[in-house]
């Protein structure tokens, strides 16, 4: 069990992650991205984590998608880990950044080739006339890159979000649940840990 004390956000999320990741078989890293439209309206999608440090978390996505085209107008966003066996919610808030190409260039390369087949063939977002047409774009990538590496897109990259406000909840009986935010005031700002009511 991890001390409630712990006063290092990203410390706490770490024991709670390597927890997690052996609690949970599939996807321990899933969470929900949270980001806002032009009109204002929330947009919401499961993405996986795919690195986190002091710096933030990151992910990784088409970057002309509808999340891409969010971001890059508002980059405010929030991330929700479940960790439904171990009864805990981490909520993240803060500022997603591109990360840089060379390390998009790294992750990428360590994808799957089927993976890295549906970047090139996917307009990710966009209106689909039909899954055949998907599928021959498929093919087309296969046979363009037959043979030899794929190189990432440049429409495809990253994005690591710097948070100012994590809050780690733990489910207790009758609702009484604990809730302990950890604030900042910019991206390299003391935090502070406040105690909230369920």
């Amino acid at each position: 069990m991890v001390a409630r004390a712990m006063t290092d956000p990203f410390a706490r999320f770490a024991a709670w992650y390597a927890e997690a990741v052996k609690a949970i078989a599939v996807d321990p890293n899933a969470m929900v991205l949270s980001t806002v439209g032009a009109d204002g309206r929330p947009s919401a999608r499961v993405v996986l984590m795919k690195g986190f440090d002091a710096h933030g978390f990151v992910f990784y996505t088409n970057m002309e998608s509808r999340k891409g085209h969010e971001l890059a107008a508002r980059p405010a966003a929030a991330l929700t880990f479940h960790f439904s066996p171990l009864g805990r919610q981490v909520r993240i808030e803060g500022l997603a950044h591109p990360v840089s190409a060379e390390e998009a260039d790294s992750y990428f390369a360590t994808r799957p080739r089927g993976s890295q087949v549906g970047a090139w063939a996917s307009s990710q977002s966009a209106p689909l006339p039909s899954r055949a047409r998907l599928e021959a774009r498929v093919a087309e990538v296969e046979a363009r890159y037959q043979g030899q590496p794929i190189p990432r897109p440049s429409h495809w990259g990253g994005y690591r979000l710097v948070p100012d406000r994590i809050e780690f909840w733990v489910g207790r009986e009758s609702r009484l649940h604990e809730r302990d935010v950890f604030s900042r005031r910019g991206p390299d700002g003391p935090w502070t840990l406040q105690q909230l009511y369920p």
